[in-house]
């Protein structure tokens, strides 16, 4: 098992670093939480241009064909830059969800998608700028229409209840879905780094009683544990990638990890880091929702259990 990124690999996700980091992508995440999705539709028309779209949709259907190493070193870059809009739905999951030829090309070109998945993410993410809805319940995949708005933990994600409508033919839905898992696995790795980056910077140049906070033991200790867990959780993102172990691993590490990132940022920029107007509430509220989004860790903990059981194999009782 190899868990280095090639050199393609490594300069795709340095490409997208640097067309985000240039992008205000904070503007477009707080102007998407206001309801003005512009800037980040415009965004998400880079990104298109970029191949992001494109990643796992077959190349006979106008994709690209790449691995899931690539799409978790695109999603690890969205989260980092806490990039709005249904990303992990219309890039990771419909591509393998869907069989018609048209609709994957129209996704692999930039068209936006979203989908409800009755047991693991029950609400699609903003229907309101998509222009495919499909609702997923079961081994059935069907066509869409939007019902009541619901409010989500993070401002950034607009959640729609769905009716459904007529059945479309479907794909490898399960695969669909570890795709899903894997994706929200690797924006939650760079949701944790950039929150680490931003407590790491605080820390440095905010001074008390004559000395950076920085350079006390406690600050220290409890940023070196989020460093780990971070470090941890990355080769059970890229092992999934590679299939040597379950998306629900990595998305527990992930969550884990991530949300001890917050957790951390959180304490360590004191009262203001409770504020809306610090960036840094972005991440926080994103890790919040996304530690659930696509599976809960009851579920994921529940479907690993199941899976080492039955490597195990039942114990002879004698």
């Amino acid at each position: 098992m190899r868990f280095v990124l090639t050199e393609d690999q490594r300069d795709f996700g340095g490409s997208l670093d640097a067309l985000l980091s240039g992008a205000d992508t904070v503007g477009a995440a707080r102007a998407w939480a206001e309801g003005d999705t512009a800037p980040g539709l415009e965004l998400w028309r880079r990104l298109a241009e970029q191949g992001v779209n494109a990643l796992v949709v077959p190349e006979e259907h106008g994709g690209m064909g790449a691995t899931a190493v690539e799409l978790v070193v695109a999603f690890e870059a969205l989260g980092r830059h806490g990039v709005p809009g249904p990303w992990v739905e219309s890039a990771a999951y419909l591509p393998l969800a869907l069989a018609d030829a048209d609709l994957l090309a129209a996704l692999a070109e930039g068209a936006v998608g979203t989908v409800a998945e009755a047991a693991h993410a029950p609400y699609a993410l903003d229907a309101e700028v998509a222009d495919h809805v499909f609702s997923c319940t079961g081994t059935t995949l069907r066509t869409a229409t939007r019902g009541e708005r619901l409010r989500s933990v993070d401002r950034t994600r607009h959640l729609t209840t769905l009716v459904a409508g007529d059945p479309v033919p479907g794909a490898d839905l399960g695969a669909a879905l570890e795709s899903a898992v894997l994706a929200t696995s690797a924006q939650l790795l760079g949701c944790g780094e950039r929150l680490l980056d931003d407590a790491v910077a605080y820390v440095k140049q905010r001074r008390q009683f004559g000395r950076e906070i920085g350079s006390y033991q406690a600050i220290k200790h409890a940023l070196a544990d989020v460093r780990i867990a971070l470090d941890f959780a990355r080769p059970l993102v890229l092992g999934a990638a590679l299939g040597e172990v379950p998306a629900a691993a990595a998305k527990v590490a992930c969550a884990d990890a991530a949300y001890l990132a917050s957790r951390t940022a959180l304490q360590v920029h004191g009262a203001v880091g409770y504020t809306q107007e610090l960036d840094l509430s972005i991440w926080i509220t994103k890790v919040r929702a996304l530690v659930t989004a696509w599976g809960t860790p009851a579920q994921h903990r529940a479907a690993l259990l199941e899976t080492l059981v039955a490597a195990a194999g039942t114990p002879v009782e004698a």
